[in-house]
């Protein structure tokens, strides 16, 4: 047994550093670690914004930021070469001195849309700056489209001449959304779902490892400007959110790899 757990130890300080570890984020590892991840084929950088803004009474103000996490995840497993920067919380969610937007409500975090777009083009930059030669850039918001696609337009003809891509992965909010009007419209449910409601309700409920973790089910509530929420989110379910959840998924994975094909 010593004999094994010695050889154990040995396989280890052979492997590179990055080799000793599985995640596929960049805050779980040490910077020697990003280096060989670089070195070993992980060359894109996934940079996914969340939000932090109000959700209504029956949702969290995180979820945004939850679901970029988790689908940040899989789309790195699905890409197969990429690590996951950290999830930047706060986007453009309105204007806090006019309140204006999801400002309206406490505990709301807005960006100007200037601040937010200088800190996507920074945390871009990092990416290509630590060699990553693909930083796709992605928001589970509406607030800050924009910008990102701002961002990866300025960026990539540099980019470009170092031989690297900075590309906006915009199908993801874009496409997402009518299809999945589409979707409701075949069951017969609301289609004039556009905040907090049937989509975004379902996103989180398939991602809750316990009930009422994000959704209190019991604080659902019509669209009703004076709560925030705009559409029926008493429809929702885990198994819409499945289906919108893997749609983002797909249409970021088979963007990512279009754009590039297309650039070769």
């Amino acid at each position: 047994m010593k004999k094994l757990g010695l050889l154990i130890a040995t396989l280890l300080v052979a492997l590179p550093a990055y080799a000793q570890t599985s995640s596929l984020w960049i805050d779980d590892l040490t910077w020697p670690e990003v280096r060989d991840a670089i070195a070993g084929g992980k060359r894109t950088a996934i940079i996914y914004v969340g939000s932090s803004e109000q959700n209504g009474p029956h949702m969290v103000i995180g979820k945004h930021n939850f679901v970029a996490r988790a689908l940040a995840q899989r789309i790195a497993e699905e890409l197969g070469d990429a690590l996951i920067y950290p999830t930047l919380p706060v986007a453009v969610a309105g204007n806090a001195l006019a309140r204006t937007g999801h400002m309206r409500f406490p505990g709301t975090v807005t960006l100007p849309p200037e601040v937010f777009f200088g800190v996507v083009r920074g945390v871009a930059q990092s990416a290509l700056t630590a060699g990553f030669k693909v930083v796709a850039l992605m928001g589970d918001h509406g607030g800050g489209q924009d910008e990102l696609a701002l961002a990866a337009k300025e960026l990539d003809p540099e980019a470009r001449r170092e031989g690297a891509r900075v590309l906006f992965i915009g199908d993801l909010y874009a496409k997402s959304r009518p299809m999945m009007r589409e979707i409701l419209a075949k069951r017969g449910l609301p289609t004039t779902e556009d905040h907090a409601g049937i989509p975004d309700t379902s996103a989180l409920l398939a991602l809750e490892t316990t009930p009422g973790q994000w959704v209190r089910k019991d604080k659902l509530s019509l669209g009703d400007a004076k709560t925030g929420v705009q559409g029926h989110p008493e429809h929702a379910t885990a198994e819409l959110g499945k289906i919108y959840n893997d749609m983002k998924v797909d249409l970021a994975v088979k963007q990512i790899k279009s754009l590039l094909a297309a650039s070769r």
